[in-house]
C-alpha cells in the first residue's frame, strides 16, 4: 500500500531525468537516492507511463543486495520483460547470484519473480535452479519453489513431466511445514487439472496429514487442502467416515471459502459412507455453517444460496425447520430475493404454507416488477405443491386481480391455467374475473394462458366465441405460441359448441393453413382440419384429450448433472447451476470415482414427479 510519503513520487517523470539519476556517479553508501529513483520509475509505471527505456539501467541495479530495492527491480522486470526478451536473458546471472544468497527471503524473492518472466531462457535458467531450491532448508523457499513449478508447467508441460518435478512435488506432502504442503497441494491441483498424463491423487495416509496441517495454515492454504481431499477415493466406509468428521469443525470458520470448502468434502464422503443416518446426521450439520453464511455480504449470501439450492434437491428435508431465514428483507438485492424466493418454495409444506402464502402476498405487492412477478407465481406454484392450500392460494390470486395492476392480473393469468390442470373443474367460478381483465393483457405468455383457458372451458363460457374472435383479429400480430393457442381453442370451441363455433372454426383454420408463414403453426392447421373433416370422433378424442397431469414447476436438475455440480460446490459451475465443461474449457471433470466403499443411493423418491414435472413443461403448449 502506498503510503503518504510515497505519494509524491506520482507525478509524471522524464526518461533522460530519471535515468540520469539512476547512474549518478554521487557518492551514495546507503543507496538511498537509488531507493528514491527506483521509486519513481515504479510510481510512473502505475500511473501507465512508459518506463521500458530504462530497462538496462534498472537491471544494473541488481546487484545491490537491499531487499527494498531488489524488489522494485523485480516488480519492474515482471512488467517489462515480455516486451524486451533479448535484454531480460541478462538478468539470468543476477538470478542466479540472488539464488544462492544467504537470506531465504531474496532466494524466494528471485525465485518467485523468474516464474513471471515467460522469456526461454530465463524459464530454462529457472528448471535448473528448481530442483535444489525445491530441497531447501528454509519453508519459506521451499513453497515458493512449490509454485513455481506450476507456472513452470504452464510455459513448459515437457521440462516439468520429464524433469522429475511431479515427484518432488509428492514428496513435498510428507513436509514437516504446513505452508509448504499447502502450497504443493495447489501446485500438484493446478499440473493435475491441466495435463493429460497425470492425474492427482492421495491415499488415506496422506488425507490424514492434510487434515492435520488444517489448523497451521493459512485461510487459502486450507481451502487448497480441504479441496485436495476430493482426489482421496475411499476404499472402506469407515475412512470416509473419519476424513468427514475431521472435516466438520471448519464449518465453523470465519472464512467463507473454508466453510464452503468444508461442505464440500462432506458432501463427497457422503457418496462412500453405508449408514444412512451417518449421512442424514452429517446433512443437517451443513445447515447451520450455511445460514450462517447469509449474515455476510450480498454476494456472499448469493453464493450461500445458490448451492443451498443444490444441497436441497439432494437432501430436501436438512433444513426444513428454517424457512423464515429465507424470507426477504426489504434492503435485499434482487438478486438474493429471487433465490431466496426459491428455496422457500422448495421448503414450503402442510405446515408452514400459511406463513410463506402471507409473505407471499406482501411480496406481491412490492415496487420491482420482477420480483413481483415472481411472488405471484410462486403462489401458484404452491397451490400446485400442496393441495391442502389450494384454497388459499386461489384466493390469494383473485384478490391479486382486483388490484388491477397489469403485470400482476397477467402473471396471475399465467398460473392459474396451471391451477386449472392441476384440479380440473375445481375453480371454474373464478373465470368470469378472468375474463374481465382481457383489456389489460398484452404479454404473449399470458394471452396464451387466457386463450387455453377459454378454449379449455368454453363450454362453460356463454360468450366464448365472442372471446375467441376478439384474439382472432389481431392474430397475425401474436407471437407464435398465442397463435397456437388460438388454434386449438377454437377448436376445442366447436367440438364442444358446433353451432357457436362453426363460423369462428373455418375462418380460423383458413388463416392458419394459407395466410401464415409458421410451419408449426401451418401443420396442426392442417391435421385439425383432416380430422374434422374425415373423423370428427377421432378429433374430439385427440383435442380433448386429457392434460399430462401437472406437478410443481420447480426446474429440478437431473441426476448426473446434480451429481456433477455437488462435487463443485463453491466455484462458479454451483452458482451457474452448470457443469464446469460448460463454460470453461480445458478442466478435467471431476468424477465420483468407482471403490468398494461406492454406495449408489436412489433418489428418485427425493422428487418422485420429477419426470412428470419435465414433461408436462415441454408439452404445454401442445394443449
Amino acid at each position: 500500500m502506498t503510503t503518504n510519503a510515497d505519494s509524491k513520487f506520482f507525478q509524471r517523470g522524464k526518461v533522460q531525468e530519471l535515468r540520469a539519476e539512476l547512474n549518478s556517479e554521487k557518492r551514495d553508501a546507503k543507496h538511498v537516492k537509488k531507493r528514491i529513483v527506483l521509486k519513481k520509475i515504479v510510481a510512473n509505471m502505475t500511473m501507465g507511463n512508459d518506463m521500458s527505456p530504462l530497462f538496462s539501467d534498472v537491471i544494473a541495479c541488481m546487484s545491490i543486495q537491499v531487499l527494498e530495492i531488489k524488489k522494485m527491480v523485480y516488480l519492474y522486470l515482471v512488467n517489462y520483460a515480455k516486451n524486451k526478451p533479448d535484454l531480460a536473458q541478462l538478468t539470468i546471472s543476477g538470478f542466479t547470484k540472488d539464488l544462492a544468497d544467504t537470506n531465504p527471503l531474496i532466494r524466494a524473492l528471485a525465485l518467485r519473480t523468474m516464474g513471471y518472466l515467460a522469456v526461454d531462457k530465463v524459464m530454462d535458467s529457472l528448471s535448473d535452479h528448481l530442483k535444489r531450491c525445491l530441497d531447501d532448508k528454509d519453508p519459506y523457499v521451499c513453497k515458493t519453489a512449490a509454485i513455481a513449478v506450476a507456472k513452470l508447467f504452464i510455459f513448459d508441460r515437457r521440462a516439468v513431466e520429464s524433469g522429475g518435478f511431479i515427484s518432488r512435488l509428492q514428496n513435498l506432502l510428507n513436509h514437516e511445514n504446513s505452508t509448504v504442503i499447502s502450497n504443493a497441494v495447489a501446485a500438484l491441483t493446478e499440473i493435475s487439472d491441466k495435463s493429460e498424463t497425470f492425474t492427482f491423487k492421495i491415499n488415506f495416509s496422506v488425507a490424514n496429514k492434510m487434515l492435520t496441517a488444517l489448523d497451521e495454515c493459512s485461510e487459502w492454504g486450507q481451502v487448497y487442502l480441504l479441496e485436495s481431499l476430493l482426489s482421496f477415493v475411499p476404499t472402506d466406509h469407515s475412512d470416509a467416515e473419519v476424513i468427514a468428521e475431521r472435516a466438520i469443525p471448519r464449518l465453523q470458520h470465519a472464512n467463507s471459502a473454508v466453510v464452503l470448502a468444508s461442505i464440500r468434502v462432506i458432501l463427497y464422503m457422503t457418496n462412500y459412507i453405508l449408514k444412512d443416518d451417518i449421512v442424514d446426521n452429517l446433512y443437517r450439520k451443513l445447515g447451520p455453517p450455511l445460514i450462517t453464511l447469509l449474515h455476510n455480504g450480498p454476494e456472499v449470501q448469493y453464493v450461500a444460496l445458490r448451492n443451498i439450492m443444490l444441497i436441497l434437491q439432494r437432501h430436501p428435508d436438512f433444513l426444513r425447520n428454517e424457512i423464515k431465514i429465507f424470507f426477504c428483507k426489504y434492503n435485499d438485492p434482487i438478486y438474493v430475493k429471487l433465490a431466496k424466493l426459491e428455496i422457500m418454495f422448495r421448503l414450503v409444506s402442510d405446515g408452514n404454507v400459511d406463513q410463506v402464502l402471507s409473505e407471499l402476498r406482501e411480496y406481491a405487492s412490492e415496487v420491482d416488477v420482477d420480483f413481483v412477478r415472481k411472488a405471484v407465481r410462486c403462489i401458484g406454484r404452491c397451490a400446485i405443491k400442496i393441495p391442502s392450500s389450494a384454497d388459499k392460494c386461489v384466493e390469494a390470486l383473485v384478490e391479486l386481480i382486483h388490484t388491477q395492476v397489469t403485470y400482476v392480473v397477467q402473471e396471475v393469468i399465467i398460473v392459474v391455467k396451471d391451477i386449472f390442470r392441476r384440479y380440473p373443474n375445481r375453480y371454474e367460478n373464478i373465470i368470469a374475473t378472468l375474463c374481465n381483465n382481457l383489456d389489460t393483457l398484452d404479454e404473449s405468455e399470458a394471452k396464451a394462458a387466457m386463450i387455453w383457458i377459454i378454449g379449455q372451458y368454453s363450454d362453460r363460457i356463454e360468450n366464448a366465441a365472442e372471446l375467441l374472435e376478439q384474439f382472432q383479429e389481431s392474430a397475425k400480430e401474436e407471437a407464435p405460441d398465442v397463435q397456437l393457442s388460438l388454434l386449438t381453442a377454437v377448436v376445442k370451441l366447436f367440438i364442444k359448441r358446433p353451432s357457436a363455433g362453426q363460423d369462428l372454426v373455418l375462418r380460423v383454420l383458413n388463416w392458419a393453413t394459407e395466410d401464415v408463414d409458421n410451419p408449426d403453426l401451418r401443420d396442426r392447421g392442417f391435421i385439425y382440419w383432416r380430422l374434422l373433416s374425415t373423423d370428427p370422433v377421432a378429433a374430439k378424442a385427440v383435442v380433448l384429450s386429457d392434460s399430462p397431469p401437472i406437478s410443481t414447476e420447480t426446474e429440478n436438475l437431473a441426476p448426473t448433472i446434480l451429481e456433477d455440480l455437488l462435487l463443485h460446490v463453491s466455484t462458479l459451475s454451483s452458482i451457474y447451476h452448470r457443469p464446469l465443461g460448460t463454460f470453461i474449457g480445458g478442466v478435467k471433470p471431476k468424477r465420483i470415482e468407482q471403490s468398494s466403499a461406492l454406495v449408489v443411493r436412489d433418489f428418485s423418491s427425493v422428487n418422485p414427479h420429477l419426470d412428470v414435472v419435465l414433461y408436462a413443461n415441454t408439452s404445454k403448449h401442445l394443449q
